[in-house]
């Protein structure tokens, strides 16, 4: 597939650190449903949102508000576990993007080891596909991961760009073979993680990347610009990816 000729990249903006300045002094605002909203109309194809098992940020309301709301896919990131799939199952985002999760840490900090789960993601991965979701697993561009994700009957991988936005050596490239790899596997391939104005652009070049989901950058510049104006660069930024 030629740059010129595939579909437009979807922009998926991530809300949940709206809620992350809501929480800091309790409350409600921010309202990171009003932000939701406000993301839509400036132009986003999809609003993501984590419910984490401690609620650090986005909260069971502001996901059934979200539900009951948008107009856009709600694309609901989660852990694999048997609450967060009765949660799901219930609320029935059009997308699931099921995440490795850990208390301690500060942000999704890699991708989930679908591989060594397998036995134990697969039947929730079809468990919310039963119910119409659409599943997506966040992991590394490695081979055994993608191959591994295949067998679950996800539809979607999103690939993790945390060490490409780092800049690690070489990860453009594995990010490139895990692309093609899964898409030859009848994948659909989104990327999320760091990515920003200035690293955006090789991601979108991608031919197989059918979305991007960015949220704490675009959530920390519209403190600057405002939300419908970042959205409208990072879209810009996107779009220039696909000049030949």
């Amino acid at each position: 597939m030629s740059v010129a000729h595939r579909p437009a990249i979807r922009l998926g903006v991530n809300i949940d650190h709206v809620a992350t300045v809501r929480n800091a002094r309790g409350g409600h605002h921010p309202d990171p449903v009003a932000a939701a909203l406000l993301a839509q109309n400036a132009g986003a194809d999809g609003i993501t949102a984590h419910l984490r098992e401690d609620r650090r940020h986005i909260r069971d309301t502001d996901l059934k508000h979200l539900r009951e709301q948008l107009t856009v896919p709600l694309n609901m990131e989660m852990a694999a576990t048997d609450e967060m799939v009765l949660i799901a199952s219930t609320l029935l985002p059009h997308a699931c993007c099921i995440v490795p999760e850990r208390r301690e840490e500060l942000t999704t900090e890699g991708g989930l080891n679908v591989a060594g789960h397998l036995a134990s993601l697969t039947p929730k991965v079809q468990a919310l596909a039963a119910k119409g979701i659409r599943v997506s697993l966040f992991i590394d561009p490695d081979p055994t991961q993608i191959e591994a994700a295949i067998k679950t009957g996800a539809q979607v991988v999103e690939l993790h760009t945390g060490a490409y936005a780092e800049n690690h050596p070489g990860e453009l490239e594995r990010l490139r073979a895990g692309a093609a790899l899964a898409h030859a596997g009848g994948l659909e391939v989104h990327a999320g993680h760091g990515l920003t104005y200035k690293n955006v652009g090789p991601i979108a070049a991608l031919p197989e990347i059918r979305e991007l989901n960015i949220g704490h950058f675009l959530i920390g510049q519209a403190i600057f610009d405002g939300l419908p104006a970042v959205i409208a660069e990072m879209r810009h930024q996107i779009a220039r990816a696909f000049t030949p």
